[in-house]
């Protein structure tokens, strides 16, 4: 009995050290803002590597580009508000969520004049693709203020949350948007004035989330399981208040921020109400609100599928049962 419990340590050491000596690659794409972090913090802390796993990371202009990107395979996993995948999976491509995130960090900012929701009758709302995610957040905000697009405010799409605080920063006449971080901060910073946070507004959320396309999720299995095992672990690095000064020196780098809005953006992530998800689990009751603002607002037949349906939360188990505590 012995000697097998030793060969199958050897055996899996051996293993383990053939990964990490010819690690394979997963392309990663993702939004370039604070919510990166654990992306960054993989790569310098080499938790990825760990994993045998080479990431390839790469940003996106707007999500727009990013799942055009997915469906034509330029990327094997995607890290953003996972809407996007409902909008993919019910434009028929065949695409899976397989991590939870954050609930969004959004708020709904407005330029300087602007007092109310009712202000905004007349006037324009910057988004980044105009049906999808938090371009759906705030038509239904904007609707329980009893504002209709189209008839009451229009809609210009301008891309990911660092184009659209540039859009207002330039333009007064861009007169709201959902942010956010490290933007809130800057919009906060510019004097521009936030009417709320989206999770109090609208109740929960599931926002951020990692997906891909299911045949390639079926082809990787193994390996889609040591990427989510490297992420989770950067999540927990992150999170840990004793990495607090490096992970803000992180954000400085990658984001080129300033200190103090590093550190806000910081203190935002690690909230145990509106920051991180602790190890990147999946809020099913704020995925189910998502499909019916989407179901409600774009009249799209999410509705009609059940949630778990765009689910495989299988690899996430599995890889968070390899981590253990």
């Amino acid at each position: 009995m012995m000697r097998a419990l030793v060969a199958a340590a050897a055996a899996a050491a051996l293993c383990s050290a053939a990964i990490a000596a010819d690690p394979a690659t997963v392309r990663v794409n993702a939004f370039p803002n604070a919510k990166a972090l654990p992306l960054h913090a993989g790569l310098a802390r080499g938790f990825f590597a760990k994993h045998g796993v080479a990431v390839e990371l790469s940003f996106t202009e707007n999500s727009t580009v990013q799942r055009e990107g997915l469906a034509a395979g330029r990327f094997d996993v995607v890290h953003a508000a996972v809407d996007n995948a409902v909008a993919m999976a019910d434009a028929r491509k065949d695409v899976v969520i397989v991590t939870g995130g954050d609930s969004g960090m959004n708020e709904f900012f407005v330029q300087a004049g602007i007092g109310s929701f009712a202000d905004l009758r007349g006037r324009t709302l910057v988004v980044d693709a105009p049906n999808t995610a938090y371009a759906i957040q705030a038509k239904k905000i904007l609707l329980n203020h009893g504002l209709r697009e189209g008839a009451d405010y229009q809609v210009v799409p301008v891309g990911r949350g660092e184009l659209r605080l540039k859009a207002m920063a330039e333009n007064k006449g861009y007169a709201a948007a959902i942010l956010n971080l490290p933007f809130t901060i800057q919009a906060e910073q510019l004097g521009m004035k936030s009417l709320g946070n989206t999770v109090d507004m609208l109740g929960p959320y599931q926002a951020g989330g990692a997906f891909a396309l299911r045949a390639w999720v079926a082809s990787n299995a193994a390996l889609l399981e040591r990427y989510i095992a490297g992420y989770l672990e950067s999540l927990r690095w992150v999170r840990r208040p004793e990495n607090r000064a490096a992970s803000v020196a992180l954000l400085m780098s990658k984001l080129a921020i300033p200190r103090d809005v590093a550190e806000r953006s910081y203190a935002v992530l690690v909230d145990p109400v509106r920051g991180f998800t602790p190890d990147a689990r999946f809020d099913l009751e704020g995925f189910r609100n998502l499909l019916a603002l989407r179901a409600e607002i774009e009249g799209k037949g999410s509705e009609t599928r059940a949630p778990e349906s765009y689910l495989d939360l299988s690899y996430h188990r599995r890889a968070l049962a390899a981590l253990g505590n």
